[in-house]
């Protein structure tokens, strides 16, 4: 954890780790390409994160599995070190913080007041408003509380996973805590002027590793979120169905559709749709960024996509495996 206002760039912490300029360079031409931009982007990020220090994160879980943190630990581009250590200032973490206790929360109120209007405000779990909030609480404050406290400070609000996007599974019927997303939390702060910060929602269950990087690169370098779609998701990411880069497609376009997971179909590698796949009408990064060291997602693997990036995708008629059409 940082415990200075004075923080080195994040190029200075790159080297100072052995990275070479041009493997940085090659980093932010990655990152260009994720998020859609043109080839002079790159030279735009490499410029922001060489002269701007490292920006501090304030990551508050409430019903939460760990999963969306567990993602984060196997991020393949930028490595879990290159994340945390050498791009951003992680002030607060429950899983990833050494301190405990009280310690932890003053680290936490610390961090919030010396950075307050510069911080990034990560958002994991469903936030429940039920009870006045009292169903899920940290330091004997609620959830909901503690969120809509540092909403105010923060400069950039992501909300990762699905259940932070939409309220996901804590929400899901009957919803007994009244559990919703970041947005549904902080909503009558926005319209108040209360909060002003670029809310943005990175979805999935568990998110893109990549997504939750590649929103705060594009944020440091413009200034701005990246563009949004309807729900709020990025745009260079949640801009195409996974149905629309999927290897299985043009099984699709010939009619070729797997009947069970272990028939002929399927070992030709058919189309999932008659086995419920939801890519048609789920919009993520994971056919295209993909999965544990760029080798998978879940078509590729044999499964067919749940639509965890989709709200309510737990409550969807006809469950997991009920086609689509």
């Amino acid at each position: 954890m940082s415990s200075s206002d004075a923080r080195p760039s994040i190029y200075d912490d790159l080297k100072r780790q052995g990275v070479s300029r041009r493997s940085f360079i090659s980093y932010c031409t990655y990152m260009a390409s994720l998020l859609a931009l043109p080839p002079s982007a790159a030279q735009a990020i490499a410029d922001t994160l060489t002269n701007k220090s490292r920006p501090s994160v304030i990551w508050l879980s409430v019903q939460e599995c760990t999963g969306c943190s567990e993602s984060l630990l196997r991020s393949f581009e930028p490595t879990l070190e290159g994340l945390i250590f050498d791009q951003f200032s992680l002030d607060y973490h429950h899983v990833l913080q050494a301190a405990a206790g009280i310690a932890a929360e003053r680290a936490r109120d610390q961090a919030i007041e010396r950075n307050f209007g510069k911080y990034v405000l990560i958002i994991d779990g469903g936030i429940p408003t039920g009870r006045s909030g009292v169903l899920s609480t940290t330091g004997g404050k609620s959830g909901v509380e503690l969120i809509r406290a540092a909403a105010r400070g923060a400069a950039l609000i992501v909300a990762v996973g699905s259940c932070a996007a939409y309220g996901g599974i804590p929400a899901a019927a009957p919803n007994p805590t009244n559990s919703g997303g970041a947005l549904d939390a902080l909503r009558d702060l926005i319209d108040q002027g209360a909060v002003t910060a670029p809310i943005i929602n990175a979805p999935g269950c568990p998110p893109v590793p990549e997504v939750m990087t590649g929103v705060i690169v594009y944020f440091l370098t413009y200034g701005k979120s990246p563009p949004l779609d309807d729900l709020s998701r990025p745009i260079p990411f949640f801009g195409r169905t996974v149905h629309d880069d999927c290897p299985r497609l043009p099984f699709f376009d010939q009619g070729l559709f797997a009947k069970t997971f272990d028939d002929e179909g399927a070992r030709r590698g058919y189309c999932l749709k008659d086995l419920g796949c939801k890519g048609p009408t789920t919009f993520n990064a994971c056919t295209t960024v993909k999965w544990n060291q760029k080798t998978s997602f879940p078509m590729l693997s044999g499964h067919g996509c749940l639509g965890c990036a989709q709200p309510k995708f737990w409550d969807r008629e006809g469950g997991f495996y009920g086609k689509l059409f």
